[in-house]
């Protein structure tokens, strides 16, 4: 489910040098090959290289009328991943375009405005954090620990506040830390939170029952790195960086909202059937939670 991405680059009028990055997994690669309707062929060799979890194809591409034509992505409709193209022409202007199953086609315009590129890139934000189980589920036990109310609100602030940190000083370059380990600490939040829980409904309430805003604002900023990786797989355009960056961020934002929304909507409808629970029921959800992500804790670590 990680996106594609399509860069072409005009190195002088009409001629382009293209990257095309599509996921892998293990040995598999996605089959997505890029076309376009109007004349543009290829002048030198396709190189391929496979950096862990991608295939990277590097070309050289002639197209003298490349503004105008429609790109389509053969194949992305029978997946469920998105690809981002990203054209960068040799007077500096440049077009920015999120694909997906339901939209594989696009047209490449004259130019493209700064809120064209905020559309995208906030739909990129949204689509990564939904599309994130371990991002969401650490989301979930904060808000089983803290029940809902004004402790949740500055709990989520302290989240927000934490990851927008360390997602835009990784983004531009300021903080360099692998992927690897950033993925296995947040899942080991996960199973820290969701020890928690059950240590408070055992009548011992831990840091995160006392001060949970503590807990998220501290684990936020490994979040924030692994948001970071999501936006890396995209990268920023030329030109809007700020405007991308600024945007995706709002992205996440507005699905953490939309699934506690969810979750809350859930909790209430749950309640309003009363439904007798006994006391250990209270347990399944952060027994379970806690096992899914201890599970990724080793998997992480064993991938290292």
């Amino acid at each position: 489910m990680r996106p594609a991405y399509l860069e072409l680059r005009e190195l002088k009028l009409g001629e382009f040098s293209v990257l095309w990055k599509t996921p892998m997994l293990g040995d598999m690669r996605l089959s997505l090959v890029p076309e376009f309707s109007g004349d543009s062929k290829s002048v030198t060799p396709v190189t391929t290289r496979t950096p862990p979890g991608a295939s990277v194809q590097t070309w050289s591409l002639h197209s003298p009328a490349l503004r105008g034509q429609t790109l389509h992505i053969r194949g992305l409709e029978a997946t469920m991943t998105d690809a981002l193209v990203r054209c960068e022409f040799v007077d500096g202007t440049t077009w920015t375009q999120r694909l997906s199953p339901a939209q594989p086609s696009a047209l490449i315009p004259v130019g493209q405005t700064m809120w064209g590129v905020a559309g995208v890139y906030a739909q990129l934000g949204i689509r990564h954090i939904l599309s994130g189980i371990d991002h969401l589920l650490f989301i979930l036990v904060l808000l089983i620990i803290t029940r809902g109310g004004w402790k949740l609100v500055k709990t989520v602030t302290a989240f927000t506040v934490s990851h927008s940190i360390t997602l835009s000083l990784a983004s531009l370059g300021y903080v360099h830390i692998p992927q690897r380990p950033v993925e296995a600490v947040i899942a080991l939040s996960i199973v820290f939170v969701a020890s928690e829980i059950v240590q408070t409904r055992a009548g011992r309430p831990g840091l995160t029952a006392r001060a949970p805003w503590v807990v998220a604002f501290t684990f936020g900023l490994m979040h924030g790195l692994g948001f970071a990786g999501g936006l890396s797989e995209a990268g920023l355009p030329a030109g809007h960086i700020p405007t991308a960056l600024a945007f995706f961020s709002m992205g996440v934002e507005v699905g953490h909202f939309l699934f506690i929304g969810s979750m809350l909507t859930l909790i209430a409808m749950v309640k309003r059937i009363r439904i007798p629970v006994p006391r250990w029921g209270e347990l399944i959800a952060p027994y379970t939670i806690g096992s899914l992500a201890m599970f990724w804790v080793i998997q992480r670590i064993a991938a290292f």
